[in-house]
């Protein structure tokens, strides 16, 4: 009895639902099982781009992104690789290229010359030209046939027009193959490349627009030189009465490289170079003021210019003291017989210690001394101020000492052995020889001057071949080391040419050697009244490893 009644106690845990609708909920749970799991798969899998809460399309924005590196990387490569285009300019074959820049512009690299930088245009590309060489073909055709010269402006126009165009069309394709290949290697989707490959195009196309916008063809007159070019800017021509219009700036970029290839011809049919055994050459050097570095320049100069005789106008000390006379000891060894006048920071008790070297010559006082073939006569200065307590004498004590050197010059002539060339220190000193002589060489100034004094006599001042000595050190720019050859004729002893050598001073490594002719021996020059010349030819020039340029202007028009 009591086993039936406890069956008959219904169950806590039994649902109340009536019987018949327990049967469709248990069914509605077995299906609801499938959905549950398909709910926790996806549930574990990352969201689609489009389902992100922000809404924020991030991977089309980092695709984007990388197209444009992959296509100005394959761009800029394409024009590294397959960008230049050679193109015959006249006689001249010249590369043309585009390449990025950030200021843009154009280059033209005349080598060995140097580089000429012009301001043409603001864009991420720069034109570069480069002249290659000369051809051998249509450079002998001018100079078979000079009146080409002519015409040679207008056929260079035609030639940069033309390969102007031609490298616009060969950019394209490069930048556009460029960036093609490297998408198509980094993506490997050919729609992908094949975007990238227009995209390059847009981008040169936006920088052609640029560049034609901010174009200004007065950048010409004014060129940027670097290289030797630094020192010979008329190797553009004169260029400064141009306007602003674009056919003006062809015809100068034409004129630009007429000019040099004038130059290449020139240069090209020069002999090397041999010494000319009836040309005497004189070293012309002046205040070293006790730079140690001199002595090194003067015995260089001397190897490679065969110098006849070294003639050193004055101050190669500083203050003059006894300590100091060994460091003229180098003198009596450089290669070349050496002459000497006092300077005002020379004392008599140097010229006294040089008096006893072997192969140096002192002159005082109009002395005369014939070296090589050349006589020379100089006078000391009469000044000796080696610091600034010492006051100076001036002008009038130089002019009556100048006055010494031109009574022995007319003594000289007198007596029919006429100087060839004159010494003083100071200019004004040496301007008292004006018509006793046909060259007179001094220094004192620390800087070049060039002058056909009144009476015909040419005064030659050189700049300090000791850079200054230790007051370089004092200014701001360290001054240049310079010093002159010059070339005198053998029989006559007249000037037939003369190079100034300029280096670099304290710290700086520059280095420049320009040709000079006189007025009377320049090309269809009317002779002189003053005796002929018997040079068998132009004078030689510097050995290798220098180059000649063209003269600069001076006082008095001879460069």
């Amino acid at each position: 009895m009591a086993r039936a009644a406890r069956s008959r106690t219904p169950h806590p845990d039994r649902s109340q639902r009536p019987p018949h609708r327990l049967l469709p909920a248990v069914s509605d749970g077995v299906r609801a099982l499938p959905a549950a799991v398909r709910r926790a798969y996806r549930s574990r899998r990352t969201a689609p781009t489009a389902t992100l809460p922000d809404g924020a399309p991030r991977r089309p924005v980092r695709s984007a992104l990388g197209l444009m590196a992959v296509t100005v990387l394959g761009a800029w490569l394409g024009l590294l690789l397959i960008g230049s285009l050679r193109v015959p300019v006249g006689p001249m074959d010249t590369s043309m290229a585009l390449r990025p820049s950030l200021t843009g512009g154009t280059r033209i690299t005349v080598a060995p010359l140097g580089d000429l930088e012009l301001s043409s245009h603001y864009a991420p590309v720069r034109l570069d030209v480069d002249v290659d060489r000369l051809d051998p073909v249509r450079s002998q055709a001018l100079v078979d046939h000079p009146e080409r010269f002519a015409g040679l402006q207008d056929e260079v126009t035609r030639d940069v027009t033309h390969g102007a165009l031609r490298l616009a069309l060969h950019s394209c394709v490069a930048v556009a193959s460029g960036a093609t290949a490297l998408s198509l290697a980094v993506h490997r989707r050919p729609r992908r490349a094949l975007a990238a490959g227009g995209l390059a195009l847009t981008l040169l196309a936006a920088c052609a627009g640029t560049a034609y916008a901010t174009w200004n063809p007065r950048s010409v007159l004014e060129p940027k030189f670097s290289g030797l070019l630094s020192s010979a800017p008329s190797v553009v021509g004169n260029a400064r009465s141009i306007v602003s219009e674009f056919h003006v700036y062809q015809k100068e970029l034409a004129r630009l490289v007429t000019n040099v290839t004038k130059l290449y011809d020139a240069t090209s049919t020069l002999p090397a170079y041999q010494p000319d055994p009836t040309t005497l050459r004189v070293l012309h050097v002046s205040d070293i003021h006790l730079n140690p570095g001199s002595w090194g320049i003067i015995a260089s100069l001397v190897k490679q210019y065969r110098i006849n005789v070294i003639v050193d106008t004055g101050d190669t000390m500083d203050h003059g003291s006894a300590a100091e006379n060994h460091f003229l000891d180098p003198a009596s060894s450089l290669g070349a017989p050496y002459v000497w006048v006092r300077g005002n920071h020379d004392s008599r008790t140097t010229q006294r210690y040089l008096t006893h070297r072997k192969h140096v010559t002192v002159l005082d006082n109009g002395d005369v001394t014939r070296i090589a073939g050349v006589r020379i006569a100089g006078v000391g200065d009469p000044q000796f101020t080696p610091d600034r307590s010492v006051v100076a004498a001036g002008d009038p004590a130089e002019r009556t000492a100048g006055g010494r050197l031109a009574d022995a010059l007319r003594t000289q002539r007198l007596a029919g052995t006429p100087v060839d060339i004159a010494l003083a220190h100071n200019p004004a000193a040496a301007t008292e020889a004006d018509g006793l002589t046909p060259l007179v060489l001094a220094g004192h100034l620390h800087h070049r001057e060039n002058t056909t004094l009144p009476q015909g006599t040419r005064l030659m001042v050189e700049g300090s071949t000791g850079g200054g000595g230790l007051r370089a050190v004092q200014n701001k720019k360290p001054a240049p080391v310079q010093a002159s050859v010059l070339y005198l004729d053998r029989k006559t002893k007249r000037l037939q040419a003369w190079d100034e050598i300029t280096l670099g001073g304290l710290g700086l490594s520059r280095a420049e050697v320009s040709r000079h002719l006189p007025r009377e021996n320049r090309p269809g020059a009317t002779p002189s009244p003053s005796p002929p010349l018997h040079s068998t030819g132009p004078p030689s020039g510097p050995s290798a490893g220098h180059v000649s340029r063209p003269a600069r202007n001076s006082s008095d028009g001879t460069g």
